[in-house]
């Protein structure tokens, strides 16, 4: 369709040239999140006739967005020429945060980490500097990774927490700091996009994981809570006020625990990773038997307090065993709640805890069949993400991706222009 400007004589090229902008960072938009496609089935995606379609990814691979690789196998038939991204033309920066440790790297456009994430200690609720230490790590994995920031085309963070993502606002930690986005953007040139760290999970799994390929799936973010991020109908549903998933405050219990959120008894208190640090100290320091060093766990980090339980479970120590089995039991009736509300095709765990899911998953099941009505969970798939320890910072990157699809156009002439 041709576009008329106010004489109605000549095309109006301003017009045409927004339209084909706009097929354009809907090509790029596919290709990054399904990595490699042809001709035809982008045409499918985008909802545009093929000699359309084949005039703009020429244009693209023309200006060094796409390349070529190669042709699919053969079904019969001619070959259709297979289209990705290229993956320098441009970055995203990715921040995974949780309560205690910070995950940061710079991420091409396969969402592959440009040399090693950095790490972080920030502990978000003590520290009154944690911003601003942010703020110096991001702009450091910048400067380290030698990209000229022209070719970064935003700054995604996962962080735990009540977030107004519009706003880049976290009520519950960072508390006085204001538009964390803004804050970051002003003092690294970049835009920036926060949203909460199960929601990032989630999203990952969504784009490149165990929901790509389902309609509704809850995301359990095993770690110092108990995060979830929901997928229904095959897109990630956040609430009326963007705080749809807090799973880890559903109140499951009468044992008078203080939860994080102020309440007590939540699910949170017998089944976050600190919940079972806190149970292995307790019971050592009663006589417990175990490979288990009770100063180990007193003295370090709780990362390292953690994975310190983690790795006797793995070598199949019973106490450790137990601690992750009670978790996991407990976390199975918060499940057993999601399931008859949402009645999800699976349910995925993922998170820092996800490293010792096949312990999780007997007891989570075991949990499903006592407290789940038959035919309501029969269908109901309990597995553990293939994305691994990754799925935040490739959430936050998709953040990116998806906010930022406006600004491609415009960061590629900046850069060619540099």
């Amino acid at each position: 369709m041709l576009f008329y400007c106010k004489n109605n004589e000549k095309p109006c090229f301003s017009e045409m040239a927004a339209k084909n902008n706009l097929y354009k960072k809907k090509i790029i938009s596919n290709l990054y999140f399904s990595k490699l496609l042809s001709c035809a089935e982008i045409s499918n995606k985008i909802e545009k006739s093929l000699s359309l379609t084949t005039r703009i990814l020429n244009e693209l691979v023309k200006e060094g967005y796409v390349v070529e690789t190669g042709h699919a196998p053969s079904s019969g038939g001619r070959r259709p020429q297979m289209y990705s991204l290229r993956s320098d033309f441009m970055y995203t920066v990715a921040v995974a945060m949780d309560q205690y440790i910070t995950r940061l790297a710079v991420m091409d456009m396969n969402s592959k980490c440009v040399g090693n994430p950095l790490l972080l200690e920030l502990n978000l609720s003590k520290e009154p500097d944690a911003l601003q230490k942010l703020t110096q790590k991001i702009n450091q994995v910048i400067s380290n990774s030698g990209i000229d920031k022209n070719k970064i085309l935003g700054i995604g963070i996962g962080m735990p927490g009540f977030i107004n993502a519009n706003e880049g606002i976290n009520y519950s930690f960072l508390t006085g700091s204001g538009s964390i986005s803004e804050y970051i953007s002003s003092k690294t040139g970049i835009p920036v996009f926060v949203d909460n760290d199960s929601g990032m999970i989630a999203l990952s799994e969504l784009k490149f994981g165990a929901a790509s390929n389902s309609k509704n799936i809850m995301v359990i973010n095993i770690g110092w809570g108990i995060g979830l991020g929901l997928i229904l109908n095959n897109e990630l549903f956040r609430g009326d006020d963007g705080f749809a998933g807090e799973f880890s405050h559903i109140p499951l219990f009468q044992n008078g625990k203080l939860c994080s959120c102020g309440k007590s008894g939540c699910l949170e208190t017998e089944a976050s990773l600190y919940a079972v640090i806190e149970k292995a100290v307790s019971a050592l320091s009663a006589g417990k038997t175990s490979i288990l060093n009770k100063e180990t766990l007193i003295t370090g980090t709780p990362e390292n307090a953690a994975n310190a339980i983690f790795q006797a479970a793995g070598r199949g120590d019973r106490f450790a065993v137990e601690l992750l089995s009670e978790a996991g039991y407990n976390i199975g009736r918060g499940i057993a709640i999601l399931i008859h509300l949402l009645n999800p095709g699976k349910v995925v765990l993922s998170g820092r805890g996800s490293v010792v899911g096949k312990i999780l998953q007997a007891p989570i099941q075991q949990a499903l069949n006592e407290h789940c009505i038959p035919s309501l969970a029969v269908n109901t798939e309990i597995i553990i993400s293939e994305i691994g320890p990754d799925a935040g910072l490739i959430g936050s990157a998709a953040l990116v991706m998806e906010k930022s699809e406006k600004n491609i156009s415009a960061k590629k002439k900046v850069s060619e222009a540099a």
